[in-house]
C-alpha cells in the first residue's frame, strides 16, 4: 500500500507543481490569514482545490487534513489521513523565489507512511515510504553527520535565542530557507546538518519532510526528544530536531527544557 500512495502522491504533486507555476511570477492575488498564520494566495487555493479532487477520487476512505482546508474531526476516525501543504513558503512563491515546496504525505496511524517534497521551480522531488530509502530524483540520499561545533541548522532566528539553551547558543552556523519541508529535506540529502524549530510546528510543513529524513538516516523528533507524531486532534508538533543520529543527540542535550512547559517559548 505505501508504494500505491506514493505513486499517487508523485502524481499529484507534478500536476500541483504545474498549477502552482501558472502563478508564479504572475502576481497572484494574496492576501494575510490574520492571526499571525501569514499569508495566503490564490496559488495556494487553487492547488488545494486540485489535490483535495485528485486524493478524494483515489482514496475515499482516508482522512484529509490541509492548511488551506476547514480541518474535518472525521480524520481522526480514518485508518489513513492525507497531509498537506499546497505551497509551502507561500512569502516566497509570492516574492518570485524559487525555494517554495509542495508537501504531500499520507499518515497510517500517527506514523508517516508516504511522503513527497516537490520543488517545482527547482525541478526537485524527494520521496520516500516508510519501507524504503530516501529518493532525490529517483537517487538514494544520505544525511551528513556532524559535530555540534560549527554545524550547518536550518533554523529560523527565534531557535538561536540563548533561553532555549542550557549553557548558551552553541557554536553554530545558522542558515535559512523559506520551505520547511524542503529544510528537512536539504538535511537528509546532507546539504546542512540539522533543521531545528524551538517554535510549535504544525504537521502539514514537517511530515512529508520528517519521513524523508528519517528514511535518509536522520532522527527527526520534538524539541523534548520524543518522536514524531501525526493526524493527532491538534496537529503541532512541539518544535522539531532534525540531524544525522550523532549531532541530533548532542542538540537535544544542549536544548534546555524548562520544569513548568517543558521548553521555553
Amino acid at each position: 500500500m505505501p508504494a500505491r500512495d506514493l505513486t499517487l502522491l508523485q502524481d499529484a504533486a507534478r500536476e500541483a507543481g504545474d498549477i502552482a507555476l501558472r502563478y508564479w511570477r504572475q502576481d497572484p492575488q494574496a492576501w494575510d490569514k490574520g492571526g499571525g498564520a501569514g499569508p495566503v494566495s490564490e496559488a495556494d487555493l487553487a492547488v488545494n482545490a486540485h489535490l483535495e479532487t485528485v486524493f478524494r477520487a483515489a482514496r475515499p476512505d482516508y482522512g484529509w487534513l490541509s492548511e488551506e482546508s476547514p480541518d474535518e474531526p472525521s480524520r481522526l476516525d480514518a485508518a489513513h489521513c492525507f497531509i498537506i501543504d499546497p505551497i509551502d513558503g507561500t512569502r516566497s512563491f509570492l516574492d518570485g523565489q524559487e525555494g517554495f515546496s509542495i508537501s504531500l504525505a499520507i499518515a497510517t496511524g500517527e506514523r508517516i507512511t508516504a511522503a513527497v517534497v516537490h520543488l517545482p521551480a527547482r525541478g526537485l522531488t524527494y520521496t520516500a515510504v516508510a519501507d524504503g530509502p530516501a529518493l532525490l530524483n529517483g537517487a538514494a540520499i544520505a544525511p551528513a553527520d556532524h559535530p555540534m561545533q560549527n554545524a550547518t541548522v536550518l533554523a529560523g532566528k527565534p531557535s538561536f535565542d540563548p533561553a532555549f539553551w542550557r549553557n548558551g547558543v552553541p557554536g553554530l552556523r545558522r542558515e535559512f530557507r523559506p520551505s520547511l519541508a524542503w529544510r528537512l529535506c536539504l538535511v537528509a540529502e546532507g546539504r546542512f546538518n540539522a533543521a531545528l524549530s524551538t517554535r510549535a510546528a504544525w504537521e502539514w510543513d514537517i511530515a512529508a519532510g520528517s519521513l524523508i529524513a528519517e528514511r535518509a538516516g536522520c532522527v527527526a523528533t520534538e524539541l523534548s526528544g520524543r518522536p514524531l507524531r501525526f493526524n493527532r486532534a491538534k496537529p503541532l508538533s512541539d518544535g522539531m530536531v532534525v540531524a544525522a543520529p550523532g549531532l541530533h543527540g548532542q542538540l537535544i542535550a544542549a536544548l534546555r527544557p524548562l520544569p513548568s512547559t517543558g521548553f521555553p517559548g
